[in-house]
């Protein structure tokens, strides 16, 4: 079996010795170097992270196939915690929020859908945006690279978890979603990943200009809403409509270097 037959469904029944072929033909196609593939438990099971370095970039192995993204707003069960944080932080503060939170949700979360996407490497860590969003295209493509799909960067970030955030549904009690400290956020994802870990510094541009992922320039928590939405742009379909805007308006013409872009290689 070649790359082209790989698919997440299949990645997640391989045992190590498999999943090694894979990442090491990956990485010959490239012309990089295989630096590590792991495994550990997840979503019941065991998966496999491949991490391949070029160009003295590293880059995740990312497999595609039929995929499920974006989050179930319906079925969505807060905790106890969740709802005394919206109720007493976000609604009291009067920012104009609807009082159901799962209505909040629907505004900024992207809906359940599936997707056909192809395997590809990911950079483990995003750069810097070296330059106004409408150009980084095309200075990617320079260096044989792409900007990622937002069910791309989805998958990549949530590897199959629908719960609200990649490491699960829970707000993190002892630590917060920006500056130093330690908590799941700050751990790479299954798939390899440093993803979705600052709310401050890891906004993310995809080649939709209506979505960004992975932060929101810190406005909820310097806004005081609330300890829940100050979390909420961690979340793995979290598209940040209104930082979308930001970026792409006047406002991010002099301040585009505060937000990164993952670079994606295909290995088709």
């Amino acid at each position: 079996m070649s790359l082209a037959d790989l698919t997440f469904a299949r990645w997640r029944t391989l045992d190590t010795a498999a999943a090694t072929r894979f990442a090491e033909e990956a990485a010959r196609r490239v012309d990089g170097r295989l630096l590590r593939v792991a495994a550990a438990p997840h979503l019941g099971g065991t998966l496999h992270h491949a991490v391949i370095e070029r160009g003295g970039e590293r880059y995740a192995l990312i497999p595609g196939g039929e995929v499920t993204v974006g989050f179930d707003v319906e079925a969505w069960e807060p905790s106890p915690e969740q709802l005394v944080s919206y109720r007493e932080e976000s609604l009291a503060g009067g920012f104009g929020f609807d009082e159901d939170p799962r209505a909040h949700l629907a505004r900024v979360m992207t809906t359940p859908r599936t997707a056909a996407l192809p395997t590809v490497l990911m950079a483990v860590e995003p750069r810097k945006l070296p330059e106004l969003p409408a150009l980084v295209p095309a200075l990617l493509a320079g260096q044989g690279l792409r900007v990622p799909g937002p069910d791309e960067w989805e998958h990549a970030c949530g590897a199959g978890a629908g719960t609200l955030f990649r490491w699960g549904g829970y707000v993190p009690q002892d630590t917060s979603p920006y500056g130093a400290g330690d908590g799941p956020h700050r751990r790479h994802n299954a798939l390899g990943l440093h993803i979705a870990y600052d709310v401050h510094d890891t906004a993310e541009m995809t080649w939709d200009p209506g979505s960004v992922y992975g932060g929101d320039g810190g406005e909820a928590v310097c806004g005081g809403y609330g300890t829940l939405l100050e979390w909420l742009p961690l979340a793995t379909a979290n598209r940040n409509p209104a930082t979308a805007e930001f970026l792409h308006g006047p406002e991010g013409d002099d301040m585009f270097e505060d937000f990164g872009v993952r670079p994606v290689i295909g290995l088709d």
